[in-house]
């Protein structure tokens, strides 16, 4: 027979209200006495009814992970960024990917809020940095953090977790001009994306601080596909000037850009380097291996969450809105340029 609640606190020898507040991680219940109905739910193998705890009272248990992002890594390494800190807290997770583009996006995303009965969204971009989707749950009093690009909140304000992307690009940048490089190129991410707008600021502002300069016909619009990389490149290696070095949006793109380059017989690093954006595991299954900038994804995600309960259940150690700066990863993909080549 399925264990219930009376069998832990018959166990435990406390009240079914006790346990219910240590299930529930309420504040002020002794150590002891949470020690001991921890103990009685592991002996008898309890597993807690969220959806019965949920409806026990106002506050709910569930937060919503909502996304538009073909990158299946970046995915992946936010759901179990977010998993771990709602397993820690007691939480479930519901996974929302939905088309940021859809004319109904406001209206589905307030309708989750009210059916689900969530206890709050940990958004991403470019939802994260939508100001319709901002309004129409802050309409319905929604509780939500926002991942976004940047160094400082921007004027839409709310619970954020910043990703510092010029800083990564800068960085990057900065590190094939050390190498040597002068004609360096870069492909873009959407640009209904923060980052892509903050990691090209990123990469002009190097190129401007080292006075080398910005060749419209090296910056080539693209999306955060491995697709977009390869014609990318195919355009860049059609120019009667080649680059010697190309900053691609993200790991992705770089794979992409790297393919198309060995399809034309280009070495890579020697005479084509080519850099990456977040380290996804992209960078480490090409071959040479993706120098590239590392951006903690999993561990922006469980800051996201933790700053997303804190702020529910009111506690005294809420998390300030908190800044990520990716740091570059040198591998196999960037070397100095040849000597014709530098001229």
């Amino acid at each position: 027979m399925k264990v219930t609640i009376n069998d832990v606190a018959k166990y435990a020898g406390v009240s079914i209200k006790t346990v219910s507040r240590v299930t529930n991680k309420e504040p002020s219940v002794r150590q002891a006495t949470i020690d001991k109905v921890n103990e009685a739910i592991t002996a008898l193998n309890y597993q807690p009814n969220v959806a019965a705890r949920n409806l026990a009272g106002t506050k709910s248990y569930v937060i919503a992970f909502v996304y538009d992002n073909p990158n299946a890594y970046y995915v992946i390494d936010m759901q179990n960024g977010i998993l771990s800190s709602c397993k820690q807290r007691g939480y479930e997770l519901l996974i929302h990917p939905c088309d940021a583009t859809s004319d109904n996006i406001c209206q589905e995303l307030t309708d989750m809020v009210r059916h689900a009965r969530l206890s709050g969204l940990v958004l991403t971009p470019p939802l994260s940095e939508n100001p319709k989707v901002l309004d129409a749950l802050n309409t319905i009093g929604a509780n939500y953090v926002r991942i976004i690009a940047g160094e400082v909140a921007d004027k839409h304000g709310g619970l954020s977790v910043l990703v510092n992307d010029k800083h990564g690009a800068v960085s990057i940048t900065q590190h094939l001009i050390d190498l040597g490089h002068k004609r360096i190129a870069f492909i873009s991410g959407d640009h209904q994306h923060e980052s892509t707008k903050e990691r090209l600021a990123g990469f002009k502002f190097a190129m401007e601080k080292n006075h080398l300069p910005i060749d419209d016909s090296y910056i080539i619009d693209g999306q955060y596909s491995f697709e977009s990389g390869v014609e990318g490149a195919k355009t860049l290696l059609n120019n009667p000037c080649k680059p010697t070095a190309i900053v691609a949006c993200n790991d992705e793109i770089a794979a992409g850009a790297l393919f198309a380059a060995r399809l034309e017989g280009i070495a890579i690093p020697s005479e084509l380097s080519i850099v990456g954006f977040e380290d996804s595991p992209f960078s480490r299954q090409t071959w040479p291996k993706l120098t590239t900038v590392h951006q903690p994804n999993g561990k922006i995600a469980q800051t996201a969450t933790e700053l997303l309960i804190a702020n529910q259940t009111k506690s005294d150690n809420i998390l300030q809105d908190e800044v990520f700066v990716p740091e570059p990863v040198i591998r196999d993909s960037s070397s100095r340029p040849l000597k014709s080549s530098t001229l």
